[in-house]
């Protein structure tokens, strides 16, 4: 198929352009990107892309599927065509399935299903009833984090040789890690294979019961505080072990100022880090927590307001490499208890770029492209991989993004299986168009 995108307004992380172009698309591949483009054929499709934007196909580093083991949470088809629904060509699946992926076996056994059942699925029908996602975009690439340790435990390591050769994409077990002598061992082991390794720092003995960031709003609120230096502690022990091995490590989930701080040192010294933070955590604060909603519930808990002040510097400046989703989905009885019992985590595939282009793009927090780099070409770095620019002759992995259209977080306009969302019943404004993979 050929397609004509006339007007449209390209944003290449990778080009570094902002400009109006027309592109032409043909047979998985971008065949010319011009400011006017008529010589086409007869048989190619036009749309008129004034007010869209494309961009490179945003890639999540890291989300949870319910499948194998919670799959009324979460199938593995409903979780890719939520990622196609929000933009993402590339989805990247945690570890803590159950059972885990730990074993070869199972990367295989989610790849065929990938590549086999779920094409198969996705021809016979490509949307759910009532859903209206884009039905012609296609599922997005799946990657698979390897678990680090046998049943994501913490306790024994699991044949990380094994996993790299079943083709996972890096390893983590998307869990604190806390005992420090197995986080050395691991750096040591994984050196030669070359793959990413991500940890998420947290001091499960200082964070103990608390389920929100501690500060006058959890006083004010009456919830167990969470002290800041649960995060930063166990982020300066990590820097140490990176000073001291030398193997490259992602930080996931940083929530506070003084994480982004100390990782800004640690860059500023040369050790070999990225570090991602989740959506969520730059929208909202610890002021959101007042409505008591479950979904406000996350781990790492929403930061104080100075938190979200550094995370979007961070990001912006670069120290922060990345914004992931951490699409966590849970059934609506899981969710539907007291705050402080109720498990952490919510949605978020579909609803990462409405929100973040209407809070951060268009309130001009952002630039257009700092946003789309930290959804695309920087995720995919993070992950040992690249992007390819807008241009004439590459292949042709794109989001189209209509920043003004407007919808309501129902069911019904929904792929993903759970809404344990704050946005629920909420009208967004901004949706994805298309995606090519």
């Amino acid at each position: 198929m050929t397609e004509l995108l006339q007007k449209v307004r390209v944003i290449d992380p990778v080009s570094e352009i902002d400009e109006q172009f027309d592109v032409l698309i043909a047979d998985g591949y971008i065949q010319t990107v011009a400011s006017h483009i008529s010589d086409i054929s007869s048989d190619t499709q036009i749309r008129d892309c004034q007010g869209l934007v494309l961009g490179p196909g945003l890639v999540d580093l890291y989300s949870h599927a319910g499948e194998p083991g919670f799959e009324e949470r979460e199938t593995l088809l409903s979780f890719l065509q939520a990622a196609a629904a929000g933009g993402f060509t590339r989805a990247s699946i945690l570890p803590d399935t159950s059972p885990a992926i730990d074993n070869p076996a199972l990367v295989a056994q989610l790849q065929q299903k990938r590549h086999g059942e779920i094409r198969k699925k996705e021809q016979i029908n490509s949307a759910p009833p009532a859903s209206p996602a884009p039905p012609t975009s296609p599922l997005p690439l799946l990657h698979i984090w390897g678990a680090i340790t046998l049943d994501v435990a913490g306790k024994q390591m699991t044949e990380l040789a094994d996993l790299a050769s079943a083709g996972v994409v890096g390893f983590t077990d998307g869990k604190p890690l806390e005992n420090l002598a197995l986080v050395r061992g691991v750096l040591e082991y994984i050196q030669p294979s070359g793959k990413p390794v991500a940890f998420w720092p947290s001091d499960r003995h200082l964070a103990a019961n608390g389920v929100m960031r501690e500060g006058s709003n959890a006083l004010r609120f009456g919830l167990p505080p969470i002290p800041a230096s649960a995060e930063t502690t166990a982020i300066a022990a990590m820097l140490e072990l990176v000073a001291a091995i030398g193997t490259p490590v992602h930080i996931m989930r940083v929530s506070t100022a003084r994480g982004v701080e100390l990782i800004a040192s640690a860059k500023a010294a040369g050790l070999p880090i990225t570090a991602s933070t989740t959506w969520m955590h730059l929208l909202l604060d610890t002021k959101a927590v007042k409505s008591y909603h479950t979904s406000l519930h996350l781990d790492p808990p929403l930061g104080n307001p100075s938190d979200v002040v550094a995370l979007r510097a961070g990001v912006r400046a670069g120290v922060i490499d990345a914004i992931a989703i951490d699409h966590t989905p849970y059934s609506y009885e899981e969710k539907v208890q007291a705050f402080a019992e109720a498990p952490a985590g919510a949605i978020g595939l579909e609803l990462a770029l409405p929100l973040l282009w209407q809070y951060l793009v268009e309130t001009e927090e952002f630039t257009a492209l700092e946003l789309w780099r930290a959804l695309s070409t920087h995720p995919a770095e993070c992950l040992g991989q690249k992007v390819s620019a807008i241009l004439p002759h590459q292949p042709a992995e794109l989001t189209l993004f209509d920043p003004q259209q407007t919808w309501k977080v129902e069911r019904k306009s929904l792929y993903t299986l759970s809404q344990n969302t704050p946005w629920l019943g909420q009208q967004l404004k901004g949706r994805v168009v298309k995606t090519w993979c």
